[in-house]
Formats: structure tokens, C-alpha cells, sequence
């Protein structure tokens, strides 16, 4: 053994603090961005059969979250509506009295340091549960282009700090900075979903927003799972055409796509850590099959480590709870 030569590695793990004076990848609360699903309606707190944990809240007890989320210290949370009339056109996406609309208002009013971001898509909106305008059974591009900057004017006038829009649109984001300029909200930020994925990971956020596609599949407008530089070319346009942040969506099955993103751009990169990556979790937790605050810390430490500035996650107020009392 005296002969032998190799590095010791080990040195830098023997204690709980040693590790910690090394860590090279750390959480905290303020990473966090935490969903919320507003519904119309009076005293609604009603869970989302496949997510436990997860609530159509209605605007009675939208203060109560946002309270919540300020004591665990998470200053962002991002709103999906979950209108009671539904339309050709999503026209509630964009209504001046939309869910998300007042409920931007009452956020901003109540707890203006509580920065909003406004998710601006149509599929929670139309009749059909697709993204934009349809036309013998098709997704048309442009026309969809006037309608998402229609709903991102309308978003950053109830006083949302951030527009994300969702709908992968070509040219989505040049129209609504465009639109979003044109109508005086030039210091509005756009955090674009840039790399989103046609996952399997969406069931349950469909269960949650009730926007499951009434015919066909999003496959022709949201990308391959299989495409590795074509997630590049996304991230690519969405810069040149003026995002503010990049969004990669999942994250779990994609964070070489997340860590390749934030090599080749400065701009912070989002990971979103969709309904079936917590369902799952949950579900297996309930089973005693898992540690669930182990594997919940571990997948969203994963997240950062790839590249993620910032992550949007159904965990984050029990994973605030934890990294409180770690």
C-alpha cells in the first residue's frame, strides 16, 4: 500500500460542516418560483386529485398562499388561470376582469415586493385546449402571434412584473415584446419558454388547469423529446428576439439540454419542474418507497447544478420549510 499512488478525495468529506464549507451547488427559498391555480368562484381550496399538496385556490384565499410563501421567503410566484367560460379564441386570457388578471391586482396591491409572473398562453382558455387559433383542425402560427401579445398587454397592465409566455409560437416572443413595448411597458421583463419539450410530464398540470387537448396532441408546435440542437436553435431565437429569461421545460429528463443552454447563453435559465416530476415523487413517497425530503432536495439541487438560476416548482414551499430548519 505504501507504493500505491491516488488522490484522496475523502478528505473533503468527513464531517457535516467539512461538506458543507465545499459545496459547490446550494438552494434557497428566494430560487424558488411557486405555481398558483386561481379559479372564478367563492372559498375554493380544492385539491388536484393527481397532486397532492396542490390547490385550485380562488381569489378569497389567494392572499392566504402569497402570505404563506413570504414567511418561507419565496419572492416569485407564477399564475395560471382556470376560467369558468371557455371560448374559439381563449378571450378570457386576455379580459381585463380575466382570473389572472384580478388576481395580479390583488397580489400587487396586498404585497407589492411579491414579484408576479403572469403565464401567458391560451390552452387554459379555449374550447379546444390548444395553444392558439385553429383552422380546419390546425394550429394557426400568426394569427395566435396578435392574441398572446393581446393577453401579455393585458397581463402587464393589472401590474404583472414578468410575462412568460408558454405557447411555443414561432416568433412568439418578438410579437410580444413588440406588443408589450408598443403599449408603453418597456421595462417588463419576458421570461420565455424557450425549450419546451412535447413531454409526457405535463398529465397532471393539464388535471390541475383543465387544458387537455379536446382533438389531436401540442406535437406540432411543441418540440421532440428526442432533438437536442433544435432546443438550441429555440433558446437562440428566443434571445434574439428578446427574452429575458430562458425556460427549460421539464427539467428532470432534460437537464443536459438546461446545462447546454446556460453554456452558450449569459441570460438566466429557468428550469421548470413539472407536474408529473412532483406527482411521481409524491406518489411513491406515499408508498414509503422513497425519503421524500431527501429526494425532493436531491432532484432540485440537480437543477441548479445543470444550470438553473431559478426553478419552478410545486415543492417550493416544503422545500423552504427544509432548507429553514437544515
Amino acid at each position: 500500500m505504501n507504493e500505491l499512488q491516488f488522490h484522496r478525495h475523502r478528505r473533503l468529506r468527513g464531517s457535516d460542516s467539512l461538506r458543507s464549507m465545499v459545496r459547490e451547488t446550494w438552494l434557497r427559498p428566494e430560487d424558488f418560483i411557486y405555481p398558483l391555480f386561481v379559479v372564478e368562484g367563492e372559498n375554493i381550496h380544492r385539491e388536484v386529485p393527481s397532486m397532492p399538496g396542490v390547490f385550485h385556490v380562488s381569489l378569497d384565499g389567494v392572499m392566504d398562499e402569497i402570505n404563506e410563501c413570504q414567511l418561507l421567503g419565496i419572492k416569485s410566484v407564477i399564475l395560471f388561470g382556470v376560467p369558468k367560460e371557455k371560448d374559439a379564441v381563449g378571450s378570457q386570457a386576455y379580459a381585463e376582469e380575466g382570473i389572472v388578471q384580478q388576481a395580479t391586482r390583488l397580489i400587487k396591491k396586498e404585497a407589492p415586493e411579491m414579484v408576479v409572473v403572469a403565464d401567458t398562453c391560451l390552452c387554459q382558455y379555449t374550447d379546444h385546449g390548444h395553444c392558439g387559433v385553429i383552422e380546419g383542425g390546425k394550429v394557426l402560427n400568426d394569427p395566435t402571434l396578435d392574441l398572446l401579445a393581446k393577453t401579455a398587454v393585458s397581463q402587464a397592465k393589472a401590474g404583472a412584473d414578468i410575462i412568460a409566455p408558454s405557447n411555443m409560437m414561432d416568433g412568439f416572443v418578438a410579437a410580444i415584446r413588440f406588443g408589450l413595448d408598443e403599449a408603453g411597458f418597456h421595462g417588463v421583463p419576458i421570461m420565455s419558454y424557450a425549450v419546451k419539450y412535447s413531454s409526457s410530464f405535463y398529465g397532471p398540470f393539464r388535471d390541475a388547469a383543465h387544458s387537455s387537448p379536446q382533438f389531436g396532441d401540442r406535437k406540432t408546435y411543441q418540440m421532440d423529446p428526442a432533438n437536442r440542437l433544435e432546443a438550441l436553435r429555440e433558446a437562440d431565437s428566443d434571445v434574439n428576439e428578446g427574452a429575458d429569461f430562458l425556460i427549460v421545460k421539464p427539467a428532470l429528463s432534460y437537464l443536459d439540454i438546461m446545462r447546454e443552454v446556460k453554456d452558450r447563453h449569459t441570460l438566466p435559465v429557468v428550469a421548470y419542474n413539472v407536474s408529473g416530476e412532483y406527482s411521481m415523487i409524491k406518489a411513491a413517497a406515499a408508498n414509503g418507497w422513497i425519503n421524500e425530503q431527501e429526494v425532493i432536495l436531491e432532484k432540485l439541487t440537480s437543477m441548479k447544478r445543470a444550470g438553473a438560476d431559478l426553478i419552478i416548482t410545486y415543492h417550493a414551499k416544503e422545500a423552504s420549510r427544509w432548507l429553514k430548519d437544515q
